[in-house]
């Protein structure tokens, strides 16, 4: 397929602008970039998208989010005051909630997000998955969702002691199973958009006995971590209490960092953490929305970066419109140093799309968050019509202040197109919605019910 006509904007690398540009996808990556004049006289019969002047940019990328979270929107919480701080807000939410899953509940629970991802142009997820009554068989579950979709996501399950060493020991075979399972699926073709790790819940949940377990089954496998780092001081709290030494600290003793390992907010971490995470090459995820909702805190995100960490850009389970996520990021640290110089948008890009590739670049063979030639074409289009000139140094600003999901009018990931003038292509709306809301109900009578 060759689109035509499109602001073709590259980011990567190349880092320019195409005004009337064109490029042309061949299988599931992109095989030539120009100007449309001369790839249409170079490929005259390759079928065309007429993009029309719209945008034509990289699919966003999310480091870190949690599908099974989606039927929490508009739900009740169990009678009594409202949660004062987060390890309330766990107990009262997230860990009723994922107790209250079966895997049809963990399958809608995913096909309602993916919907969101496909209609706000997110064509990678990397999701970190909970449902401890419906532990075995979950992630296939998810990945049945996402085969549908036709989107991009990488899943684990997540490790944790709270529900009991059986509970404990079923998340780490689910792991394992999963992980060995989609490398049996990388050399089928069409599965080449699932990618799976190995997921912790934190250290405040997991016992040293449950990490030297989880370490010695990830050998051979040839995969790292996936674990929530310091996201509330009480992590750290219980680390220094329970083990003597920091959350990072503990979890490198353990051999659990490292460059395939990603700790999701780290925002209650020190200077010695932050050093520990760029000596190991351990690549960090952002949240701010989410951080913002729970009232834990705004990660020291510039010094990571000064220090030369791989932070990414992700988003909690908070809608897959990652524009606002970077919008997010653009403010809160601004407001949170009081100076409004911290965290240009040329930073925020560089976690939601440089170093988000990055991330992903552990999972998947070809780039990603970048329109070249050998990268992924994973694409979409955005009715924006700039009243300012915009050009390759001033497009970060554009789209923190101009550009949102909702100008996003198509969506492709690996070259096949999943959304068509805002038409869904591969899931049906309603359909999945009709279905989510009976599951929905049923999984909030089960929350109600639970101690």
């Amino acid at each position: 397929m060759l689109i035509t006509n499109g602001t073709v904007v590259t980011l990567g690398a190349r880092n320019e602008i195409l005004y009337d540009g064109a490029l042309l996808i061949a299988g599931d990556k992109i095989a030539a970039i120009g100007k449309t004049a001369a790839l249409v006289a170079e490929y005259p019969d390759e079928k065309r998208l007429d993009a029309r002047g719209k945008l034509v940019m990289p699919g966003n990328i999310c480091a870190h989010t949690h599908f099974y979270g989606a039927f929490a929107r508009g739900m009740s919480l169990p009678p009594g005051p409202p949660p004062k701080d987060f390890p309330e807000i766990l107990a009262k939410l997230w860990w009723r909630i994922d107790r209250a899953l079966t895997l049809e509940d963990s399958k809608y629970s995913a096909l309602v997000c993916l919907v969101d991802a496909i209609r706000h142009g997110t064509t990678t997820l990397i999701d970190h998955h909970a449902s401890p009554n419906a532990i075995d068989g979950s992630l296939d579950a998810i990945a049945e969702g996402v085969t549908g979709s036709g989107l991009r996501a990488c899943l684990c399950y997540e490790v944790t002691d709270r529900n009991g060493k059986e509970g404990a020991h079923a998340g780490i075979r689910e792991n394992v199973r999963f992980l060995k399972h989609v490398s049996g699926l990388r050399r089928t073709p069409g599965s080449e958009h699932l990618a799976a790790t190995f997921g912790l819940h934190a250290s405040f949940t997991v016992s040293d006995e449950t990490l030297d377990k989880c370490r010695a089954e990830l050998d051979g496998l040839d995969a790292g971590f996936h674990v929530h780092v310091a996201e509330d001081r009480s992590d750290e709290d219980d680390s220094l209490q329970n083990y003597g030494t920091r959350v990072v600290e503990r979890l490198d003793r353990k051999e659990i960092l490292g460059a395939k390992t990603i700790a999701a907010h780290c925002v209650h971490i020190d200077v010695g953490e932050i050093d520990l995470l760029k000596r190991t090459d351990t690549r960090v995820s952002h949240q701010p929305r989410s951080n913002m909702n729970n009232a834990v805190g705004v990660a020291n995100v510039p010094g990571m970066l000064r220090h030369g960490v791989t932070v990414g850009l992700g988003n909690d389970g908070f809608s897959n419109n990652m524009f606002a996520e970077m919008k997010t990021a653009f403010l809160v640290h601004k407001d949170h140093a009081h100076d409004p110089r911290v965290m240009g948008a040329d930073r925020v890009f560089q976690l939601a799309y440089a170093n988000n590739a990055k991330i992903c670049a552990n999972f998947w063979d070809a780039p990603l968050g970048e329109l070249s030639v050998g990268a992924y074409a994973d694409i979409i289009l955005l009715d924006y019509a700039p009243y300012t000139e915009m050009n390759a140094g001033n497009f970060p600003w554009h789209t923190v202040f101009g550009i949102d999901g909702s100008h996003v009018t198509h969506t492709i990931c690996g070259g096949k197109i999943l959304m068509q003038d805002r038409q869904l292509l591969t899931l049906d709306e309603q359909a999945v919605a009709a279905q989510a809301r009976e599951l929905a109900r049923g999984v909030w009578q089960r929350v109600q019910q639970l101690d």
